[in-house]
């Protein structure tokens, strides 16, 4: 036998089931449906959801309301400790200087700056949202804050 010579596994390639053909070919009668009830009619089954007549479960549960949840907006979220470890005296604290500092992994992400931690170094703040204690502490040492508008 030669290596180019390819051959599908055994009991990969199965015959078509004909079903309907007569007693004779095995699958005739009821041509495997079984006997009676609503599988075995022409049209038979049920919709997504059936409970056999019971009330479905999407109907018996009340929805109501609104939900905010398409409309979130959620924050890549950075304390005063993160910028006062990863940035220099008077350097400015933007997305793109988040990506290159490795703190953010991409432009997309909303940005808010936190007041957690000492900040000792005078930057630059320009990101979606500063917190209050954070615009006080970076303005104390003489850092400027700028919210950017999308």
């Amino acid at each position: 036998m030669s290596d180019f010579t390819l051959k599908a596994p055994v009991g990969a390639n199965k015959a078509k089931k004909i079903v309907g053909r007569g007693s004779g070919s095995g699958l005739g009668t009821t041509a495997g449906r079984g006997n009676k009830g609503q599988q075995s009619r022409s049209g038979g089954g049920t919709y997504v959801g059936f409970e056999g007549g019971q009330m479905p479960l999407y109907r018996r549960i009340a929805i109501r309301g609104f939900s905010n949840y398409p409309f979130k907006k959620e924050y890549a979220l950075f304390n005063l400790r993160d910028l006062e470890a990863k940035y220099e005296n008077g350097e400015t604290v933007s997305k793109e200087t988040l990506i290159k500092k490795g703190l953010l992994k991409k432009a997309g992400i909303l940005v808010k700056v936190l007041g957690d931690g000492e900040l000792t170094k005078k930057l630059t703040v320009n990101v979606d949202k500063v917190s209050a204690s954070a615009k006080e502490k970076i303005e104390k040492i003489g850092g400027t804050v700028a919210i950017s508008n999308e």
